[in-house]
């Protein structure tokens, strides 16, 4: 599967999930709990649209799944390194 392929939505989904996912850094009590229901929600959200779209596309939501996570995380190597 190809970046020209995955569609944005997904990407900004699993994007989403990923940031709320790192604000959970740092927190505890109440804080954290509430961070991780938000990522929580986001990853779900993520995780919908990815089964969605593979069936609509009769593609494998494996795959799919990966290729956006690799998109997602690839992209994040990159302005990483490009701020350092």
């Amino acid at each position: 599967m190809t970046v020209h392929e995955i569609p944005d939505e997904l990407i900004n989904l699993e994007r989403s999930a990923e940031q709320e996912r790192a604000r959970l850094a740092g927190l505890t009590g109440d804080d954290y709990d509430t961070q991780l229901r938000r990522w929580r929600e986001a990853s779900a959200a993520f995780h919908a649209a990815v089964t969605e779209h593979a069936a609509t596309s009769q593609i494998s939501r494996y795959e799919l799944e990966q290729a956006v996570k690799k998109t997602v995380r690839h992209a994040e190597s990159e302005d990483g390194a490009a701020d350092q």
